[in-house]
């Protein structure tokens, strides 16, 4: 069994390193506090006038690599490989990747180790790529392809609502039948 896991938002916590961040350099700025983010681009939620400010944050060398895990969310990979399931990390830079790109291989192998790095799959269209599960906080992944996987939502503040099964760290278990 393939299992695709999303990285931003799933196994490590762009939602709060953003905001930690966003407090850290714009003090006084309007802010909205994670549990009432309604949209899942972080930028949205941000007037016009202070988007600019949130992809500084974004663009910003260290960003990416500085951000925690997910809580269990290493420990559930870690449990996921070791029922011999082939747990592949499927993600999607910015357009704009100087940083990102070699941040997210740098964070995976500060949490998972440097073999792991092999099992980064980087792209912008994730229907295309094999597996029989995508665990993803995005409601809606589109694409050129019809997915072979089941889209599984990562649970989170922005994306209530909807037909598809949700998963957690605490929950992977039950909602993937294990």
């Amino acid at each position: 069994m393939i299992l695709l896991v999303d990285q931003d938002g799933c196994i490590s916590d762009i939602e709060n390193g953003f905001l930690s961040k966003w407090k850290e350099i714009y003090p006084d700025e309007f802010y909205v506090p994670v549990k009432q983010r309604t949209t899942h681009m972080i930028i949205d939620q941000y007037p016009l006038a202070l988007r600019q400010k949130v992809k500084s944050i974004y663009h910003a060398p260290g960003f990416f690599l500085e951000l925690k895990p997910m809580a269990g969310a290493v420990e559930a990979l870690r449990e996921m490989a070791s029922l011999n399931l082939d747990v592949r990390i499927c993600t999607s830079p910015l357009y704009h990747y100087q940083n990102c790109l070699v941040e997210k291989y740098k964070w995976v192998e500060l949490y998972f180790g440097l073999e792991y790095t092999k099992k980064i799959i980087l792209t912008q269209d994730k229907t295309i790529v094999r597996g029989n599960y995508l665990i993803d906080d995005s409601p809606y992944i589109s694409g050129i392809c019809l997915p072979e996987w089941e889209h599984i939502l990562f649970d989170a503040p922005y994306n209530r609502g909807g037909d598809l099964k949700r998963l957690t760290w605490t929950n992977w278990k039950q909602v993937l039948s294990f």
